[in-house]
């Protein structure tokens, strides 16, 4: 910015996308040099559909999207739960087209898939937010000004009713995971597992197209001597015909001393089991979700346990950081409240666990009969 422009107060802003720095892209991933050129390139479309990378987003979404907010303010010490006042009106209704449910799944989705979440809060003529949508990701662009501060301009979306402008920060809520390379850009754990999402959905592709050729590989008719180009051609043509897809299984006549030798790994050969469920355990490595939660391997003798692990492992970095970014965001320390996502929704033991732990309690005097 020129001194100029600093006379008339004009501001000049610096996107976090610059050229050059392609971890923020997830548009194209590229599972070896040179795939983008060959058309061999990994989409965004093509990693979720990855049947390990959608279970462990839908998973996660859902787990942190069923925890009911708790309002709790402290009393002599002891926090006790508050009712959400309406003022605080969005804490129960977002918006007009989702509930609380469906507004944290979308929030954990975007946070999951793109690393980050901006949640656009409205406010209303008396500066009380009245709303909040969460935005689409492909949408918005932090800014930074001259003096550090950040900005987010907009893109036009209906839905969200939004238009092309630029709002400062203390209008959004951003959430972001994975801030490797800036502050204000978080990275999806698909950046880390995206080859091995890609592998399985070619796997499960690969695997159509061998049992649609009846769970045989392909092959070659071999002549005893020399035969023309057209001939060849007249041959493979009367093969394919008569001997592939719907008509596989029938039999075939060769004639001419010609043999069929087949070519390629069966799927045994191949070990397709093994290498597709590789390839899930390494994406549930990356989203640390525990494989049996999305149907890998078996369930662990304790189940309490292993999911214990899944909830601090996975799930309680998300559910903090939402808690301090809405208790920020809503200012709701000027209520005198703390938000809290109540996580006894998803952490429940079996009744005869729950009756021994009762029972050790009290015995422990921790708690009275």
């Amino acid at each position: 910015m020129g001194i100029f422009d600093w006379f008339r107060g004009k501001k000049s802003f610096q996107s976090v996308h610059n050229a050059g720095q392609t971890w923020n892209s997830l548009f194209v991933q590229e599972p070896y040099s040179g795939a983008w050129q060959k058309n061999d390139e990994l989409t965004r479309d093509d990693l979720v559909a990855s049947y390990a990378v959608f279970a462990c987003v839908s998973l996660i979404s859902k787990d942190i999207g069923k925890l009911p907010i708790l309002l709790k303010r402290k009393e002599k010490g002891v926090l006790v739960n508050v009712d959400i006042s309406d003022k605080l009106r969005v804490l129960k209704k977002p918006n007009n087209y989702q509930t609380w449910q469906q507004f944290q799944e979308q929030w954990t989705s975007s946070l999951l898939l793109r690393g980050n979440t901006y949640v656009w809060k409205l406010r209303d003529v008396f500066g009380e937010v009245y709303r909040m949508v969460v935005l689409n990701p492909d949408l918005v662009c932090p800014l930074v000004d001259d003096y550090g501060n950040v900005f987010y301009q907009f893109n036009t979306d209906r839905l969200t009713q939004t238009e092309s402008v630029i709002v400062p920060a203390s209008e959004i809520i951003h959430d972001r995971i994975n801030a490797f390379y800036h502050p204000l850009v978080g990275l999806s754990p698909i950046m880390a597992c995206g080859v091995a999402a890609g592998m399985g959905v070619k796997i499960i592709k690969n695997a159509a197209n061998f049992f649609g050729n009846g769970s045989r590989p392909g092959g070659i008719l071999v002549a005893p001597g020399s035969i023309t180009k057209e001939k060849a051609e007249e041959i493979q043509a009367r093969w394919n015909q008569n001997y592939s897809g719907a008509n596989f299984g029938k039999t075939a006549v060769i004639g001419d001393g010609m043999t069929y030798i087949p070519l390629g790994m069966s799927a045994a050969d191949s070990q397709m089991l093994e290498l597709l469920e590789m390839s899930g355990r390494v994406v549930c490595s990356v989203f640390n979700v525990p494989p049996f939660k999305i149907g890998i391997g078996t369930i662990p003798n304790d189940s309490e346990q292993a999911n214990g692990i899944y909830y601090s492992d996975c799930l309680q970095a998300m559910i903090e950081a939402r808690e301090n970014l809405i208790d920020e965001g809503l200012d709701l320390p000027s209520f005198k409240v703390e938000c809290y996502l109540d996580i006894d929704m998803l952490i429940r033991m079996d009744s005869e666990r729950f009756h021994t732990m009762v029972r050790e309690d009290v015995k422990g005097s921790l708690l009275t009969p």
